[in-house]
């Protein structure tokens, strides 16, 4: 479903990914482990085209996506949970959901019910600015706009970040 081929992506002129392949079949949670300054979030991003690499392919589905815009990535089926969050603090949790949802022409398996049923807590603040919430709040909402993209693959970076342990076990299900 993705593949990742001999990348070299660069924050400026300083060389942070050397040479990263891997290969993800559909079906397959694969990790990316590492120390701290390894290249996990650089390489979540070359893939989502915020810090596109300059050598090698990234395809997915069979189709070169290197270079592609993340809203068109996106419009593909490519979900991404970032490392820092990233809500629009100005809208509701609702609108932030709303705005992030995709209508396939599928079945469409996250809806903000759907959504709301996963993690609960949202639902009693839903009328709540994105930018009052908690951290763990924001991590949850966070997740639940990847899934309103009813997304055919997911990129979750650091998902866990902050969340309570029993959030966490919801995630692991």
């Amino acid at each position: 479903m993705l593949e990742v081929e001999s990348i070299h992506t660069y924050y400026g002129l300083s060389h942070i990914l050397f040479d990263v392949s891997l290969s993800v079949p559909a079906g397959q949670i694969v990790c990316l482990l590492g120390r701290n300054g390894a290249g996990k979030s650089t390489t979540m991003r070359s893939i989502m085209g915020l810090t596109p690499p300059r050598r090698g392919t990234i395809k997915f589905k069979g189709e070169s996506i290197t270079g592609k815009k993340p809203y068109q990535l996106a419009r593909q089926g490519i979900g991404y949970v970032p490392d820092d969050r990233r809500v629009f603090a100005d809208l509701t949790v609702g609108d932030n959901l709303e705005i992030s949802e995709r209508k396939t022409e599928g079945d469409v398996t996250w809806t903000k019910d759907s959504v709301y049923d996963f993690f609960p807590a949202l639902r009693h603040i839903d009328s709540r600015k994105a930018g009052f919430l908690s951290g763990g709040e924001q991590q949850m909402l966070t997740v639940a706009r990847a899934l309103m993209t009813n997304p055919d693959f997911l990129l979750l970076d650091e998902p866990t970040e902050g969340l309570a342990p029993m959030i966490i076990e919801v995630l692991e299900e």
